[in-house]
């Protein structure tokens, strides 16, 4: 798959540019997320930003990480400061071998530091596909993160966790048989592909 840092590097900084894309006129949007506006989609993302940075540093068992932000006008540019702080996090040596604390699979949870990362890749390159189809633009996603996202989506379990309130992902949809690889990741971690207009290569 390659260095999993530099894939989330891009698929962070490539939902940065949508983001960049929304005015405060924009959040109380619906996005796909059920029962989430644009405004909590973006606190959301923002949190796990600021949470998986702590989580590389040693700290994500310190719940005040993962804490989301206000929902105001100056959640665009909390936004942007919060994924160029988990990207630089991300850089550090030795992180993908570094134990990851990650609260939310449940208390004291460490994963690897790879498969953390991994984790958080696939959360933004669908989290931007959220935001683009919120603002009713086009999501383009380079052949590589899809092919690269394909098995973390396959591997996401789709159970009872799913139905949770305030889960990323809802219970997984089916598609045609002739669903482009990106439309069948977004499918199966419950997003209808006809929801957004999705510019795949």
């Amino acid at each position: 798959m390659g260095d999993v840092r530099e894939l989330d590097r891009r698929a962070v900084l490539a939902g940065v540019e949508v983001v960049a894309r929304a005015t405060s006129e924009d959040l109380g949007r619906p996005t796909p997320c059920a029962g989430w506006t644009l405004a909590d989609l973006l606190a959301h993302m923002t949190a796990q930003h600021r949470g998986f940075a702590a989580a590389a540093r040693g700290e994500g068992a310190d719940l005040a990480a993962w804490r989301l932000p206000p929902a105001d006008d100056d959640l665009l540019m909390s936004y942007g400061q919060a994924a160029r702080h988990v990207i630089d996090a991300f850089a550090q040596d030795g992180v993908l071998e570094r134990g990851f604390t990650l609260p939310e699979f449940g208390p004291g949870t460490v994963f690897p530091g790879a498969r953390a990362i991994g984790f958080h890749f696939i959360d933004y390159v669908v989290h931007g596909w959220d935001v683009a189809t919120a603002l009713g633009i086009g999501y383009a996603v380079e052949d590589d993160l899809v092919e690269a996202a394909w098995p973390i989506a396959q591997a996401v379990p789709d159970d009872e966790r799913r139905l949770t309130p305030g889960s990323a992902f809802r219970p997984g949809l089916a598609v045609p048989q002739d669903a482009t690889r990106f439309d069948r990741i977004l499918a199966m971690l419950g997003r209808s592909p006809a929801q957004g207009t999705v510019n795949a290569h």
